[in-house]
Order: structure tokens, then C-alpha cells, then sequence
């Protein structure tokens, strides 16, 4: 019901972090507190790298490099104090285990004209050598860090094209062949090796994900660049290295299985689920697509759960809808992982979606949480064509909310900052237009979870981002999941897939 226009102003988030004390910022937390989980995980750790010898090399410089300080004049992007200050723990040196890339293969397939080829090669260099590994070592590597020249980061991406080159080596098949069942009479294997490049994205970082994921491999890709010690006279390199710090070592200490921090306020035995839908043909007119979900537990962390593939995609409406029965099962699979967890269902589960939800979808998740939790429906989406200006030197703040609606509002979850006396950003931010299209629930709980759900990414440490955790890796997972035809993986944590 439409309502006379409300300005209301929702506090910062607070972030839970060691001891059980409490800060806005996740660096200040870190700092004064350590991680949430600090005893979980704790002193010298192991890990591996794989690449050539001289990003190895590199790379170990750099992490030496984040066992001190590193100071930044910069407010709004706070001192590093250290790894093992910040996290408690540090690498061991003596145990890093490394597998080397040989620089010649790189570069030889860096040559190859087609994209498909190009990339299908050069993630099989790492992936082969990670899968020998696991297979015939008897050895636990909680993380590999895949550390790729700058050259495959910029050639390993979807419409990237090579360098014109007499050297460059042409080895592709034509579209009529990469599909086809037709044996050839002299090139069979040849052929069938060269065909499989086809089942894969062209972008290494979601092929490379994907290819190792049925054995739940956890990596972070390093590019080169980003490993280079900075040229002390630009300063404004300079400014990004703390930055740089504070997010390595947050998806390190997560993907080692710890939990940074948690949501402070957090309302008990809530579930919140974000879809995930991803076409698997890029013609406008095909309607199959793959859906995915991302569940994330009142504590921050959450796991990834795949779908079927079917006609999900509508190219009339440009939106995506699930059967009743695939629906259902969505659901299911994310209630009975929550029981196994907990041995009890969410009071409540909230779905985020970018769309509405129709009829047939609404009945097979309310089925699936028939007697066991309460469920409602929202929509959130990203616009740009409502703004609010004020006469200061910034903009409005981060957490301004506008109820418009006994059901809907928008909410800035970017604009100015008080901790650092700034916004981020130099444009004048835009809302999230959120809406409750299902089930019964109050506009300013959602808002307040989802204020809050913009402060739990951990592949990065920032103050909060644009968008919730349920919806802001959406469209990277939807691109893993169909980054291979053949993904047959079962329910995994977040932490394989960022």
C-alpha cells in the first residue's frame, strides 16, 4: 500500500569479531580484536603455490611483505597492522609447498589464435598438475594460490584476441565440427582432444574454478601485477597497498576455513537465500538457462547449491522463472542442509531475487517450507534513475532509507561515511529499490538484513559494498556453474567459488 514518503536513517551495521566485540569498520575489528573465530585457526599455517618459478618467487616476497606493517596516510584506507597481528596466524615458510608451471608452455599456448584453445590449455596446465597432486601426494593443502602471468589475465577473458603474429599457431576446428559425432577416418584423437576445448567458457578464472571443483580444490588466482612491489615514488600506488594487504589476507584467513567476523545484531535462525540464474546459450532466443542458490546462515558464512538446467529463461520478459518442481527442490535442498547443520529448520528464510517470483515458483517454495519456516519473498534491484541530493559537501549517507510503500523502499547502501569523514566514490550514489512481492515481512527488517548483508563479503575487506553478499557474487557463480558442460559437483561452500 502506497504510503506518504518516509525519510528514516538506519545506523551502521555492527560487526562481531574476537572476544565477541563489536566495531562498524572490519579493519578496526580486526586490528583491536582479531578474527571471530580466532582459536579455530591459529599460528604458522601451510599453503601452496603453483605457477612459474618467478611469480613463485615473487609471490613469496609479497607475502613476507604482509608479515609487517604497512602504513598508509590515507583515512579511508586504514594501516595494515601485519598477518599475524591482524589474523593470528603466519605462513611457514619451510612447508610451502609449490608445483612449477614451466614458462615455454605458457607461452606457447599464448600463441594460439583461438580463444578456446588458448584458454583450454593453459587452465589444463594448472588443473592437471593440481589433480597429480591431490592424487599421489599425501599431503593436506588448505589453499593454492594460481599465480598467471599478466599476459593470461588479459588474453584468458571472453572477446580477448592475440596480437597478429607470423609465430601465432592457428590449431581450431570449424563450428560445424566442434559438435559433431562424425569419426573421422585419420584424426579421430586429434580431433576429440581438440574438441573439448568447446565444452568450456573462454574465460580462465571461471574454467580453472569449475574444473576443480568436483575435487573441492580451493585456489585464488594472483596476477602478476598485483604481486609486483610497488614503485615508491608514485603514491598513489602507495595509498592502495594497505588496501591490497587487508583483502589478501581476509580471503586468506576465510578460505583457510575461519570466519573473519559476523554479523553483530544478527536475528537467530535466519536463512537468507540468493537465486542464481545463469543462460547456457548466448543466442537471445534460447530459454535454457541454469539456476543455482546461495544460502547464507545468520553467521555470514553460506554454501552453494547447483539446480537443473531448463527453460528458465523468458525472452520476452528478459526474466528468469523456475518450475514449481525445480522450485521446490531449490528450497529443499537448502532447508535440509541448514537441519544437517543445526538439527532444526530457520524461523525464517528470506529469498532475494533481482525479479518477481510467479505463481508456479511462489507454490513450490512454499511447499518446500510447509511446516517448517516462515518465507518471504524480495526483490531487490539496482537503479539508476532516482536520486536524492542535499545541500552539504557530501552526499547523503550510507544506511539513508526512503519508505515509500508499507512494502517497498529504496536504500542507499553506498554515499557518505562518517568513519571516514567521506563517501566513496566521486558520483552521486543510486538506491536499491527493494521490494516484499511474497509473503508477509516489515520493509525496515529487510532493509536493516540487507544493510547488513553488504558488509559480509570476504574476499575482500571493505566497509561495505553495494549490494548484499545474497546477490553481489550471483552472476560470477551463475558463469562458474556454466563454465563447463560436464559439472557434476554436490553442495560446497562459498569460499570454492570467490
Amino acid at each position: 500500500m502506497i504510503i506518504d514518503p518516509e525519510i528514516l536513517y538506519l545506523p551502521e551495521p555492527k560487526l562481531t569479531f574476537g572476544f565477541n566485540q563489536k566495531a562498524i569498520d572490519p579493519r578496526d575489528g580486526l586490528l583491536l580484536y582479531g578474527p571471530f573465530d580466532s582459536k579455530r585457526i591459529l599460528g604458522p599455517i601451510t599453503i601452496g603455490i603453483i605457477g612459474p618459478k618467478y611469480l613463485r618467487d615473487q609471490f613469496k616476497i609479497y607475502l613476507k611483505k604482509l608479515h609487517a606493517p604497512i602504513t598508509n596516510e590515507d583515512f579511508a584506507r586504514p594501516n595494515f597492522p601485519g598477518l599475524e597481528s591482524a589474523f593470528g596466524i603466519s605462513i611457514n615458510f619451510e612447508s610451502i609447498v609449490e608445483i612449477d608451471i614451466k614458462e615455454d608452455d605458457l607461452e606457447t599456448y599464448k600463441k594460439y589464435v583461438d580463444s578456446h584453445q588458448r584458454i583450454h590449455n593453459w587452465t589444463n596446465l594448472y588443473v592437471d598438475r593440481l589433480r597429480q597432486f591431490v592424487i599421489e601426494e599425501d599431503r593436506n593443502v588448505p589453499i593454492w594460490f594460481v599465480a598467471i602471468p599478466e599476459y593470461i589475465y588479459q588474453y584468458g577473458r571472453p572477446q580477448s584476441r592475440i596480437p597478429k603474429d607470423s609465430s601465432n599457431i592457428l590449431t581450431t576446428l570449424k563450428k560445424k565440427d566442434r559438435n559433431t559425432l562424425q569419426l573421422s577416418l585419420f584424426f579421430q584423437e586429434e580431433e576429440d582432444l581438440l574438441r573439448e576445448a568447446y565444452k568450456f567458457e573462454m574465460n580462465f578464472h571461471n574454467q580453472l574454478k569449475a574444473k576443480v571443483l568436483d575435487d573441492r580444490i580451493v585456489t585464488q588466482i594472483i596476477r602478476e601485477s598485483k604481486i609486483t612491489l610497488p614503485n615508491l615514488e608514485d603514491s598513489n600506488i602507495i595509498k592502495l597497498e594497505s588496501a591490497k594487504a587487508w583483502n589478501l589476507s581476509t580471503t586468506l584467513y576465510y578460505k583457510l576455513g575461519g570466519l573473519p567476523w559476523k554479523l553483530g545484531d544478527v536475528r537467530n535462525n535466519v536463512c537468507y537465500l540468493g537465486l542464481v540464474y545463469k543462460k547456457t546459450e548466448e543466442s537471445n532466443q534460447s530459454k535454457n538457462a541454469c539456476c543455482a542458490a546461495q544460502m547464507f546462515l545468520d553467521s555470514g558464512d553460506g554454501m552453494v547449491f547447483r539446480g537443473n538446467v531448463g527453460p528458465w529463461w523468458n525472452p520476452k520478459t528478459k526474466e528468469f522463472h523456475l518450475s514449481k518442481q525445480d522450485a521446490l527442490s531449490m528450497v529443499s535442498q537448502s532447508l535440509d542442509a541448514f537441519y544437517t547443520r543445526f538439527n532444526y529448520y530457520p524461523e525464517e528464510i528470506f529469498i532475494h531475487a533481482r525479479t518477481y517470483f510467479n505463481d508456479d515458483e511462489w507454490d513450490g517454495f512454499t511447499e518446500a517450507t510447509l511446516g517448517k519456516s516462515r518465507i518471504i519473498g524480495v526483490r531487490i534491484r539496482e537503479v539508476n534513475n532516482f536520486k536524492l541530493y542535499r545541500d552539504r559537501p557530501y552526499c547523503v549517507p550510507r544506511g539513508l532509507m526512503l519508505k515509500y510503500d508499507t512494502h517497498r523502499a529504496y536504500l542507499w547502501t553506498k554515499g557518505f561515511i562518517p568513519r571516514f569523514k567521506s563517501q566513496i566514490g566521486l558520483e552521486v550514489p543510486s538506491p536499491l529499490d527493494i521490494s516484499i512481492t511474497r509473503g508477509d515481512g516489515d520493509i525496515l527488517v529487510v532493509c536493516k538484513d540487507i544493510l547488513g548483508l553488504s558488509k559480509l563479503n570476504y574476499n575482500t575487506c571493505i566497509y561495505g559494498d553495494g549490494v548484499p553478499v545474497t546477490l553481489k557474487f550471483a552472476d560470477s557463480i551463475g558463469e562458474i556453474l556454466t563454465a563447463t558442460r560436464d559439472l557434476h559437483c554436490g553442495i560446497l561452500p562459498f569460499k570454492h567459488y570467490i
